[in-house]
């Protein structure tokens, strides 16, 4: 799968140039909803025999729209993540756009002139819900009007999975509640993060369930504050555990939140190399204990529980 980052100008020679069936999008967590999108853009490919190209932003655009603080957006998907799904979704190309401040004043006819027609795509895949502007001028319905014949539009139908709408909003939502049922079930996979094993206190150790502290980075969305059973790859093995999110109240107040996580059977340090977590039961609220010791019985616990939950899955 070949990526072009383009930023507003962009460098026309950066263009394909063949002709691409094209599917646009935010798609943030790359969830059923969004393979939709993709699927039916790779079927309209196939016909045409043509690359299934993807449009995508490197951040999320009712930053600039809504006037959110950066810093305080939380992805589903990180870039790279997005991409390696795209990949396995036999996406052929993906155009990754900059969203700068020259791009928010533009449009919605100079944005459908270069960035659906200068990418030279015969025909245009989204959602019902893509907007490329003010909703009430730049939806899918005006699209068609903006395409002037110049390429097909294929709008995808909303998705549903028991009555509820399959969206990156409803899966945010699901993981602040600890539901990683619902949240894998939405996404159509198990909810992953990335992150580096740092140093910590090394509690874990002094009470016997020696932990790796995994540091994501601060965009990405974490799971609601409790006790998991997770999986975890690290130099391409992978390993059963419990995760905690927790601000180790335990231990005193105030402390910042962190990701650490007992693997099962392992008897190493993974310090500075990068894991990935498979999120894939919530076993438990996040307790205050009275001391280590009723803290120690509860993880004797939490270890029975996420075994048997990981035999399962």
């Amino acid at each position: 799968m070949q990526v072009i980052n383009l930023a507003e100008p962009y460098d026309q020679n950066l263009i394909a140039d063949e002709p691409v069936v094209l599917a646009l999008g935010f798609f943030d967590g790359v969830h059923r909803g969004h393979q939709k999108v993709i699927q039916t853009a790779k079927t309209v490919a196939q016909e045409k025999h043509l690359p299934l190209a993807v449009m995508t932003f490197d951040r999320y655009p009712k930053i600039a729209y809504q006037g959110l603080d950066p810093k305080e957006v939380r992805y589903l998907t990180l870039l790279d993540r997005k991409l390696e799904l795209f990949a396995e979704n036999d996406v052929d190309l993906v155009y990754v756009v900059e969203f700068n401040e020259n791009l928010v004043p533009m449009g919605p006819q100079e944005f459908v002139d270069k960035y659906i027609v200068g990418l030279n795509a015969v025909a245009a895949v989204a959602g019902f819900d893509f907007t490329y502007g003010k909703a009430e001028i730049a939806n899918m319905q005006t699209l068609v009007d903006y395409a002037a014949g110049r390429f097909e539009v294929h709008e995808v139908s909303q998705l549903q999975d028991c009555a509820e709408k399959v969206g990156s909003t409803q899966i945010k939502h699901a993981l602040d509640q600890g539901q990683m049922e619902k949240v894998n079930q939405l996404l159509g996979y198990q909810f992953e993060i990335s992150g580096v094993v740092v140093h910590g206190e090394a509690r874990g150790r002094e009470i016997g369930f020696p932990t790796i502290n995994v540091q994501s980075d601060d965009q990405q969305k974490l799971p609601a504050i409790g006790v998991y059973a997770v999986k975890v790859e690290i130099a391409g093995q992978w390993y059963g555990g419990m995760a905690s999110v927790s601000h180790n109240e335990t231990f005193g107040p105030n402390r910042n939140l962190t990701v650490e996580i007992n693997l099962f059977d392992v008897h190493q340090d993974f310090y500075d190399q990068t894991v990935r977590v498979l999120w894939v039961k919530f076993l438990r609220p996040s307790v205050k204990f009275s001391g280590a010791k009723e803290l120690v019985e509860q993880m004797k616990q939490d270890e029975i529980d996420s075994r048997r939950c990981l035999q399962k899955d």
